[in-house]
């Protein structure tokens, strides 16, 4: 499981979680068939945030940000390393 680096309080471990039957072993958000992915597609199409919890009240501020942050962890944690 990842660590969250960032300081700014948001701990995902909570929030994000992998079940092997659910969504294909996707990352989820709280157990809820929404896949962090779904999250962040509907990010990158412009979405808000406040348009994303309209659409999907079960969501909720946090989880979108730990969405962020677990994929801003993958990022980093994928990123080739110098020497």
């Amino acid at each position: 499981m990842f660590v969250c680096r960032y300081d700014d309080g948001m701990n995902y471990q909570n929030i994000i979680t992998i079940e092997p039957g659910k969504r294909g072993g996707k990352p989820t958000v709280r157990g809820m068939r929404i896949a962090v992915s779904d999250v962040l597609g509907w990010l990158a199409a412009g979405m808000t945030h406040d348009e994303i919890i309209s659409d999907y009240p079960e969501l909720s501020e946090d989880d979108i940000r730990a969405c962020l942050a677990y994929s801003a962890d993958l990022i980093v944690d994928n990123e080739p390393r110098s020497g």
